[in-house]
């Protein structure tokens, strides 16, 4: 199954100039979702991997699913004001502006084996934040996993000091 063929591209969307490669079409497709799964699951199997972390909000899915498949457990990093208890917050720059992250101060423990996944390596400043809040909360950040990676907008440069697999390029 050819995965790209079931992402749909949505031009102008959030604002102008912008092609957002919307998965929806894909995770709908019961063979398309499972696949997916695999192949973002199959490079940590058996690395000792303790928790995941989603970024908000298609890195929920792709992200609960992978820590399910490689039997970890899952954090949530979120956009602010959405975690009840005491957050660490960082800020980052956007293919199209700036935004920030949250997760709760206590959600990594010192030395806890993570791996970051999300939907889409864009211009890497969501990643670049999530990656500096797991070190900040002392995670040993074993890699960061995505779905799609965008490799005109040169976002795995900012990530230059960590190891990067994506599923589809583009």
């Amino acid at each position: 199954m050819d995965l790209k063929q079931h992402i749909r591209h949505v031009p102008d969307f959030p604002k102008a100039g912008i092609l957002f490669y919307d998965i929806t079409t894909l995770l709908r497709n019961a063979e398309g979702f499972a696949m997916t799964i695999d192949m973002l699951s199959s490079p940590y199997v058996g690395k000792g991997i303790e928790v995941v972390v989603g970024i908000e909000s298609r890195g929920f899915i792709l992200g609960a699913a992978v820590a399910e498949r490689i039997k970890a457990g899952f954090i949530p990093i979120r956009k602010p004001g959405k975690l009840p208890s005491k957050t660490l917050k960082e800020s980052y720059s956007l293919e199209y502006g700036m935004d920030s992250l949250e997760v709760h101060e206590d959600a990594i423990e010192n030395g806890h084996k993570v791996l970051i996944v999300d939907d889409v390596l864009a211009t890497g400043g969501t990643a670049g934040a999530a990656a500096k809040m797991v070190r900040k909360l002392g995670g040993d950040l074993v890699g960061l996993a995505f779905l799609i990676e965008l490799q005109f907008l040169n976002g795995r440069s900012k990530l230059a000091d960590e190891k990067v697999f994506s599923v589809l390029q583009y």
